[in-house]
């Protein structure tokens, strides 16, 4: 019996902070962040920060579930978002003589659970004091209190590469899954990718061949080139939590139907370096100097291509079986009108102007960046702009590498990093994908 169509397709990205977390936009509103997740083409967006009791009350006043289905509308009737109930935590501990930092995403059906979530966590730290508070606890201690009254509570590491604060990072992380939730491993079915890994660079590990592969903003403002920079399309029975929920645990390719993955070259933690000593180098470059800084003498912060090349037990050329989750390399819209017109920064009004003329013409940023023909963009921007959006689109845009805490760039004019082949091919429409 074959199972029943697919009637929700829509991009998710469930990793965002309110404006209560450290280092975040004080526009992390709901409004703020539902308009420009509607600009961007998100249709399913986690409220960040579940376990602040403040902003709890806030979702509480602008939120309201749909029809017992775990998932929230907005009390505004302007916007046709959708939101589910998810926040990120730190778990800090001792392991195998080391200090470990991890960071974890929760997500909860109710707004009920999410206090449950709440009264159990703040036995373990100060939940009033940030978005992502610092609770001290083992991993597995996180999982088995958050889900320990009930099984709908969903949790996966976050960014699970970048050197600090995450499962695989160099600094404070571990190896492999099971060294980092033991006994509670098995409730684990999913990873984030963070923005300094992709796809085929987790690949590379047998390791993660069990779980499911997802991209999320990690956001701290609600503009458009941090909101939805990375997301995942799923397929749905009905708009409802357990259905999400499920479409993520079977790990399978008709259910995430594609990751959208900032060139991981764009993220912070990508190449190895120091950022006082602006130096930065590639995996085999930072292999060749013994991980040492030629200009300080001091160890370089090791880059996510690095911890990859240590933990892979695969060829960069691996690809898994043709049901693998698809995926796409996108840089923000306004990052790639701001290198076409001349170096603009992102912000300003002209950059502006231009992104309100294509999404105001095309409806949405994922739209224009995927499946609007060059000749209709080139109509409204002019060709520059619609060249480079084309060239985002094959993942022919050259970006020098982030390194340090520092973004990659886009750098035209100048050869790019080396990419492998299997980064992705070459289509020109978003329905290709589907």
């Amino acid at each position: 019996m074959s199972e029943a169509p697919f009637v929700v397709e829509l991009a998710a990205d469930l990793h965002i902070h309110s404006r209560y977390s450290r280092a975040t936009s004080p526009n992390m509103t709901i409004p703020e962040i539902s308009t420009y997740a509607e600009l961007k083409g998100l249709g399913l967006v986690g409220t960040g920060d579940l376990t602040h009791p403040d902003w709890s009350k806030e979702l509480r006043q602008q939120l309201e579930e749909v029809d017992h289905t775990g998932i929230l509308r907005t009390k505004d009737p302007r916007f046709k978002i959708r939101y589910v109930i998810s926040g990120e935590v730190c778990t800090v501990f001792e392991a195998g003589n080391k200090s470990r930092k991890i960071h974890h995403v929760i997500m909860a059906p109710s707004f009920e659970v999410a206090d449950q979530i709440q009264d159990r966590l703040r036995r373990f730290g100060d939940i009033r004091s940030d978005g992502r508070p610092m609770l001290t606890m083992t991993a597995a201690e996180l999982v088995e209190e958050a889900t320990s009254f009930s099984n709908q509570v969903f949790i996966f590491p976050a960014h699970i590469w970048t050197p600090w604060f995450s499962l695989f990072g160099s600094i404070g992380g571990f190896d492999s899954v099971q060294e980092c939730y033991e006994d509670q491993s098995d409730k684990i079915v999913a990873v984030e990718t963070g923005l300094s890994s992709d796809p085929p660079m987790n690949w590379r590990l047998s390791d993660l061949d069990g779980f499911a592969i997802i991209s999320n903003s990690d956001a701290h403002s609600p503009w458009p080139w941090r909101i939805g920079r990375e997301a995942t399309y799923v397929n749905l029975h009905d708009l409802s939590y357990s259905e999400l929920i499920f479409a993520i645990s079977t790990r399978k390719s008709a259910r995430i139907q594609l990751t959208i993955e900032t060139d991981p070259a764009y993220g912070k933690y990508h190449w190895t370096g120091h950022r006082d000593c602006q130096f930065s180098i590639s995996a085999q470059g930072a292999i060749k100097h013994k991980n040492i800084c030629p200009k300080c003498g001091r160890k370089l912060t090791k880059g996510v291509d690095l911890r990859v090349e240590e933990l892979a037990d695969r060829s960069t050329s691996f690809i898994p079986d043709a049901g693998c989750t698809k995926f796409v390399h996108l840089l923000p819209l306004h990052e790639v009108i701001a290198a076409a017109s001349g170096g603009a920064e992102p912000s300003s009004k002209m950059v502006w102007e231009k992104y309100n003329r294509l999404v105001g013409k095309f409806g949405t940023e994922f739209r224009v960046m995927l499946d609007v023909p060059e000749k209709d963009l080139a109509d409204e921007v002019g060709l520059a702009v619609a060249d480079l959006i084309m060239k985002a689109r094959s993942n022919r845009v050259p970006v020098t590498p982030g390194y340090d805490g520092t973004y990659g760039k886009i750098a035209l004019g100048q050869s790019g990093p080396q990419r492998s082949e299997v980064m992705r091919k070459n289509r020109t429409r978003l329905e290709d994908y589907f």
